[in-house]
């Protein structure tokens, strides 16, 4: 499972022209789901994801969490994450999970994040055509795999 967060001063996302989901300060985080993920790399990614110290402290310092500054999160699937580029110009991305197997660890992700922040979590729609505005803070922008626990 891969996530890249991003830290926004805000973020939204709009379906057909109708914004679906709305934050303020907080983190975007664009998530792509593989076809070997399970719900151990969901409650791993999302105890890291919230812990994440990256927003400022009154020292200027990145040393707090989203929860510490009572942020929101804005995720958003997107199973080009997975994309391999290695052979020819065409990306392939047969490591992305299906929908039978992704729309259940993408829920299972949702449900976790709002549990381990304490509040609700804003979301696109799995599998939409979306566009996704943002305002990066910093710019900061990191990448998790959790492939990459060790």
């Amino acid at each position: 499972m891969i996530a890249v967060i991003q830290r926004v001063s805000k973020a939204s996302v709009s379906i057909e022209a109708q914004t679906v989901g709305h934050i303020q300060k907080g983190l975007l985080i664009l998530l792509g789901i593989e076809t070997a993920d399970q719900q151990q790399d969901v409650e791993w990614l999302v105890r890291k994801i919230v812990g994440l110290r990256i927003f400022d402290d009154l020292d200027g310092v990145m040393n707090q969490s989203i929860r510490d500054i009572d942020g929101e999160i804005l995720v958003i699937s997107q199973f080009t994450l997975h994309a391999s580029t290695k052979k020819g110009n065409r990306p392939s991305y047969i490591k992305a999970a299906k929908p039978e197997a992704a729309i259940p660890l993408y829920q299972y992700f949702l449900s976790k994040s709002e549990d381990e922040l304490g509040k609700g979590i804003k979301q696109g729609k799995f599998g939409a055509d979306m566009q996704v505005s943002l305002v990066n803070d910093g710019p900061v922008t990191i990448i998790i795999d959790s492939r990459n626990r060790t």
